[in-house]
């Protein structure tokens, strides 16, 4: 049964201190600001826009504006799209429903030519707590997998009070970048094989010649489970003309291994995030049986420590990395059972 959860409130600006002073514009104009993509092509909500630090943040949009709100957020190389079908049935219970485009994807864009492209867990993390403090929005339900899990979790973990829960897919994703430099038995290693292309000149020389054809094999492999047609990924896969895509993504798996440097203003918080602070906002961790990526064991005891508040764990058989494109029922309904822990 889908109902919704505890509404959430929507109250003036009010942010961690680290996120307001972080966030700061450039102070030069992008060049060009593109249309977003035409409305037509985003068929499960309502395609918007804002200012929100250093970002002009596209977003989508559903259900009713007073309704409590769930944040969704996307990974690598994905976009709002995985959340096409999860999106209708979390409106259709009664939630205001938040799909950002992540930076370097699809619409949104830096606001300032001067901005440094970077792609550290914080920042994405600040982004979207900007993008909340834009809408007026004092906290949500926040649900995410690979990259939108770890920022969902550094959110959980760092501003709880922005979080009114938690939708993890593979549990805790916060980066410990010293504990990165450890290999893991080669068996595993394989799944993260472009990592190591990334750090390479070559890797981000492939990457821009071969995005279309990169991205779809990522998907083959990562969802083996899932076949999609090419109409599916050929939509997504706009999003990875956005100027700024490659070296976002360059940097933010160069800057998890430790070869590149990320932005001095966030060397606190990052410092936080190496301890593996723990989260106490109710969570549902949801592990995919068929992703590759998942190399803990299947029942999240690897990373059960880290969550102290309410808790649930949920594995999905047959399910591969795009968990809410995949399995948009069983993500979805997560999203509505996890106020109730």
């Amino acid at each position: 049964m889908i109902t919704a959860g505890a509404a959430a409130v929507a109250v003036p600006l009010g942010t961690a201190a680290e996120a307001t002073a972080a966030t700061s514009p450039g102070d030069r104009p992008a060049a060009a600001r593109p249309e977003l993509l035409p409305s037509a092509d985003i068929a499960f909500g309502t395609l918007k826009r804002l200012d929100a630090g250093e970002l002009e943040i596209a977003y989508v949009e559903a259900g009713p504006p007073n309704g409590p709100v769930a944040v969704l957020l996307h990974g690598f190389p994905y976009d709002v799209r995985s959340f096409s079908a999860v999106t209708p049935l979390l409106a259709d219970a009664g939630y205001r429903v938040i799909v950002p485009y992540l930076r370097g994807h699809g619409p949104t864009r830096f606001r300032s030519d001067r901005t440094f492209r970077n792609a550290q867990q914080a920042v994405i993390a600040l982004d979207i707590v900007a993008l909340l403090d834009a809408l007026r929005i004092r906290r949500a339900v926040l649900a995410g997998f690979d990259w939108g899990s770890r920022t969902a979790d550094i959110i959980a973990a760092l501003w709880p009070e922005r979080c009114t829960a938690l939708v993890s897919v593979s549990g805790y994703l916060v980066t410990n970048r010293a504990a990165n430099a450890s290999p893991l038995p080669p068996a595993a290693e394989l799944a993260w094989w472009y990592q190591y292309y990334f750090a390479t000149e070559r890797g981000e020389l492939g990457l821009t010649e071969y995005t279309h054809d990169f991205a779809k094999l990522i998907w083959t492999n990562v969802s083996p489970t899932w076949h999609f047609d090419d109409a599916t990924f050929e939509r997504t896969a706009a999003s990875f003309t956005n100027p700024d895509w490659v070296p976002v993504v360059i940097h933010n798996y160069r800057w998890r291994l430790g070869l590149a440097a990320g932005d001095p203003r966030y060397d606190r918080l990052e410092k936080r995030l190496a301890d593996r602070p723990k989260i106490a906002r109710p969570t549902i961790a949801l592990d995919a049986a068929a992703d590759p990526f998942t190399t803990a064991p299947g029942d999240g005891s690897a990373y059960r420590d880290r969550f102290t508040g309410p808790y649930a764990h949920r594995r999905l058989a047959g399910i591969g990395h795009n968990v809410p494109q995949e399995a948009p029922a069983a993500f979805a309904q997560a999203v509505l059972d996890v106020t109730a822990l």
